[in-house]
């Protein structure tokens, strides 16, 4: 007899027994959290079984079957009649494995077809005596036999699959890292960071992506709709505009400003393709977002279980506030370099900022964190204000910090800056599975998450603060057209608006290298990188959170 499962359990895809033999990790990442990536190996697999859905010897191909009694369901690629037996087939873009005897079958490959003609058996009371894997690669097929070890061994594996689905717990990555190579969820699990954390002198392999996968689509213009035609979304303007078309596949993000709108249809496509959909004010200020949320519940589980721990708070906020302070002071150091008179002006700032630095690892608590930063803060602006050239007009210098309203030009663009970075961060925080409103620094106060805002003070100097700095000391901004004022506010104008969108964009494609993990990537995929990391903080395996820093 074949194992058994009781009716109320939820059936396994055999897939995820060919994700179980390949990696314990991948399996739990995609069947427990749900998190599932098609790279290029599986699009080219798609292809080949597409090509073959008409089966040259006319026999069922891509059949659905499942089983209560054994907890199975799948879709085989064929089954096929073998000297009187039923048996099953699969198709394989790759190459066989090479054993002493010659072609055999991958662990993975050979669980899978095992499944199926387990599910074969059952489902037709026929006997099945082997399944068989055609690899296409190699011009081979290779024959599983399907005996007694062959069905203890699928039921251990399914044995194994329910363990691990029913724990909190992420296993540890893969021994052989030659499987994270070619692992599409290698960005998720991030195998190669969590071995350089444990051993320093490992020399990880880039497998997170340099690049992020798509644009952002802003809607600026008030009265603009954005709608669904096929799988583009197409913004239609009320003042004449023409309207402006974007195949969904080439977005990352949809930012909707001012009084924009997204038709339901709109929305169901940009769920469908993983696009976030977010709402800002008029001013920049963040107010919402939407985006899948399937299969988060272990993470958040596990983060709301870390984050209700003071000592773990505290542990990360030291390490977040010492990041910023130190990227704040080798900011103004750096661009100080050469100007002996602007350093000399800056030295209290730059003292009053390490003194600050010196007594986060002493602070008792997060209050007295919070303290620290907000000196250093001070010393910082002040700081900031003598890198801005004599030639600027003098309306666009800085005199105070001010906010909600800002009232004056600064300030404006400043936070429309840090509302602009608040929302890729919180893009961030959701693609990683993360709880926005459950941070470690910051405290709820306002319709902004504390763990975006968390976050995000490790990127705004070089992210915001460098790009406005550099683009007035460019001449970029013009103090009457960029800006709307009156003596209660000050804001951006459409064109200013436009501006500080086009620069932070610029800015989230540029490229770095990652002073931790030794590779180069784009500041955005920075952003998500360190929400990854973050969450490794508390799934065992931390180390690397916040330890980016300027050069």
């Amino acid at each position: 007899m074949g194992p058994t499962v009781s009716e109320v359990e939820t059936p396994l895809r055999v897939m995820s027994l060919h994700a179980l033999a390949y990696c314990h990790r991948l399996f739990y990442l995609e069947e427990v959290e749900e998190i599932r990536v098609a790279d290029d190996r599986v699009y080219a697999g798609r292809e080949l079984h597409a090509s073959l859905a008409a089966d040259e010897e006319g026999e069922q191909t891509q059949l659905e079957l499942a089983d209560p009694e054994l907890g199975l369901f799948g879709k085989v690629d064929a089954i096929r009649r073998r000297d009187g037996s039923l048996l099953p087939y699969e198709h394989k873009r790759g190459r066989c494995r090479r054993g002493d005897s010659g072609p055999e079958a991958w662990p993975s490959d050979r669980l899978q077809v095992l499944a199926y003609a387990a599910l074969i058996a059952s489902g037709t009371s026929q006997a099945v005596v082997e399944g068989r894997i055609r690899y296409h690669a190699d011009n081979v097929t290779v024959r599983v036999p399907f005996d007694d070890a062959a069905r203890a061994e699928l039921a251990a594996a399914i044995a194994t699959a329910r363990r691990l689905r029913e724990s909190t717990e992420r296993p540890p990555i893969a021994a052989n890292e030659r499987l994270c190579a070619r692992c599409s969820l290698a960005p998720v699990c991030l195998p190669e960071e969590v071995r350089q954390a444990e051993d320093a002198d490992h020399e990880p392999l880039r497998l997170f992506p340099p690049d992020r996968d798509g644009t952002s689509l802003h809607v600026l213009k008030p009265g603009a709709t954005v709608g669904r035609s096929g799988q583009e979304l197409v913004v239609r303007y009320t003042d004449g505009t023409p309207e402006d078309r974007n195949p969904v596949r080439e977005l990352d993000a949809v930012l909707l400003h001012g009084y924009s709108q997204i038709t339901t249809q709109a929305l169901h496509l940009c769920h469908d393709h993983d696009v976030a959909v977010h709402w800002l004010t008029t001013s920049g200020r963040y107010l919402t977002s939407a985006g899948t949320s399937a299969g988060q519940v272990q993470r958040r589980l596990r983060q709301y279980r870390a984050l209700a721990d003071e000592a773990t708070c505290l542990r990360l906020a030291k390490a977040l506030v010492r990041a910023k302070i130190e990227g704040q002071h080798r900011y103004l150091l750096r661009a100080s370099r050469g100007d002996d008179a602007a350093r000399e002006a800056m030295l209290p700032d730059l003292i009053l900022m390490r003194s600050a630095l010196a007594s986060i690892e002493s602070a008792p608590d997060r209050d007295s964190l919070r303290g620290l930063e907000g000196s250093a803060a001070v010393g910082y602006f002040r700081g900031l204000a003598k890198l801005i050239n004599p030639t600027v007009p003098e309306s666009l210098h800085y005199t105070t910090r001010n906010r909600r309203p800002p009232v004056d030009r600064f300030n404006a663009i400043l936070g429309f800056g840090y509302a602009l970075l608040q929302t890729a961060v919180a893009r961030a925080i959701l693609a990683a599975g993360l709880e926005p409103s459950l941070g470690f620094f910051h405290t709820p106060r306002s319709a902004a998450h504390p763990l975006v805002l968390d976050l995000l003070e490790l990127f705004r100097v070089p992210l915001w603060d460098m790009v406005l700095i550099g683009s007035l000391n460019r001449n970029q901004w013009d103090p009457e057209a960029d800006f709307v004022a009156t003596k209660a506010k000050v804001w951006l104008s459409d064109a200013g608006r436009a501006k500080a969108i086009g620069l932070f964009e610029s800015r989230l494609d540029e490229t770095w290298k990652h002073p931790v993990v030794g590779y180069s990537l784009s500041y955005s995929r920075t952003i998500e990188l360190e929400a990854r990391l973050l969450e490794k903080e508390w799934t065992g395996e931390p180390g690397l959170f916040a330890r980016m820093r300027l050069r």
